[in-house]
């Protein structure tokens, strides 16, 4: 294990009833003016919308809006959340949504405290924001993670970026699985298939040998798999919907990159398909996975063998450590197919004549995982996936 500090800023309410039961103290601790931030308005077609209003009524507080926050939150968005705050002197963020929602919240968090453009702060004079205003976000689309860390995925689509940004930690999250029922079951998929793959990013990246944060991934690994299945086959089942939205907590919380390096090469891959794209997060990465893990799978076959066997339950007797290794990614295959998630460009609707090497190119590639890639590497795992 790598040294490591572990501090953890935000509060967890988790369970059925959460926000009654403890938003209204959270938000007394704030002033008058709340910016209430959500997407497209299904949170007003299930009556959390209703719901949370009440809430921030009875609490005597002014609610400014900020809507429409889109599945791939863009630059533009930010800033015009940025502005909203400002005018309106808000005291407070309350972000209702999934990761895009309470991602975009980070950093408008950060830019209305901030002169200076965070784009220009953080990539070109290489400074992070050190002020921030308070927020809180109430979970109703799971498998990000995002109300568990302060990074955040931002499309600028002028410079064809979708890229991590930096901003402010939640002061408290609230998680009630109930309010994730009405997810569309596609949704429900690929952010399963989103807490998967941080927990896969994260253990293939040093130390190989065995540590105890890698057997926790190991269980967060077969607890996704196990209730995907289970919530597939019982879509009202509370309690593997309830182990779904802790398990992508568990995903980005930290615990399970302690004393760790970590990869989240596919991820840069995604993004950046995703810039190119705006295709969904979860179904593009089930997409690359498999096409980016054969491509490493012979320079960490020992690490391999031990997802295979761990994971996946397969039996490496009669098999060479490699042929365990890619019994583990056969599986993986199989997975995202059975829960009904691309495992390609074509499947995932990506043409077939973008402009393959630019966006190779403009991939960040990461330097934690096994397989330290070139630009051109990523261009051939793309030819691999499409």
């Amino acid at each position: 294990m790598e040294a490591f500090t572990y501090t953890y800023p935000v509060t967890v309410y988790f369970g059925e009833g959460a926000a009654k039961e403890h938003l209204a103290a959270e938000l007394a601790k704030h002033g008058p003016t709340v910016l209430l931030a959500y997407g497209g308005g299904s949170i007003k077609r299930s009556g959390i919308y209703e719901e949370l209003t009440a809430i921030l009524h009875a609490a005597g507080k002014t609610v400014v809006e900020f809507s429409g926050i889109m599945s791939n939150p863009t630059y533009e968005k930010v800033q015009e959340g940025a502005r909203l705050a400002r005018e309106h002197r808000v005291d407070f963020i309350l972000a209702v949504g999934g990761g895009s929602v309470i991602d975009c919240c980070k950093i408008v968090s950060a830019q209305a405290k901030l002169e200076a453009d965070i784009w220009d702060c953080e990539y070109a004079d290489h400074r992070l924001p050190t002020e921030f205003l308070p927020m809180g976000a109430v979970v109703t689309a799971f498998g990000t993670g995002a109300e568990m860390n302060n990074g955040a995925v931002i499309t600028h689509t002028e410079k064809k970026l979708k890229s991590p940004l930096w901003g402010a930690f939640y002061d408290f999250a609230i998680l009630d699985p109930a309010y994730t029922m009405t997810m569309p079951m596609g949704q429900v998929v690929s952010g399963a298939f989103d807490t998967l793959s941080h927990c896969m990013e994260t253990y293939f990246g040093s130390p190989r040998e065995d540590n105890l944060s890698d057997e926790l991934s190991e269980a967060v690994m077969r607890n996704v798999i196990r209730n995907l299945r289970r919530t597939i086959e019982t879509p009202e089942d509370r309690f593997a919907r309830s182990e779904l939205v802790w398990a992508a907590a568990m995903g980005e919380n930290g615990i399970l990159k302690l004393g760790k390096a970590t990869d989240f090469q596919c991820h840069m891959m995604e993004h950046q398909l995703g810039a190119y794209t705006d295709c969904n997060h979860g179904r593009g990465l089930s997409a690359l996975h498999v096409a980016y893990y054969r491509y490493i799978v012979e320079m960490a076959p020992d690490k391999f063998a031990k997802f295979a066997c761990r994971v996946w339950g397969v039996d490496p007797a009669g098999k060479s450590e490699l042929e365990t290794a890619y019994a583990g990614l056969d599986a993986l295959a199989v997975f995202i197919r059975e829960i009904g998630v691309p495992s390609n460009f074509r499947e995932l609707g990506i043409p077939d004549d973008l402009p393959w090497q630019e966006i190779a190119d403009s991939v960040m590639l990461t330097s934690g995982g096994y397989g330290h890639l070139t630009h051109e590497d990523v261009r051939k795992i793309f030819e691999a996936c499409r």
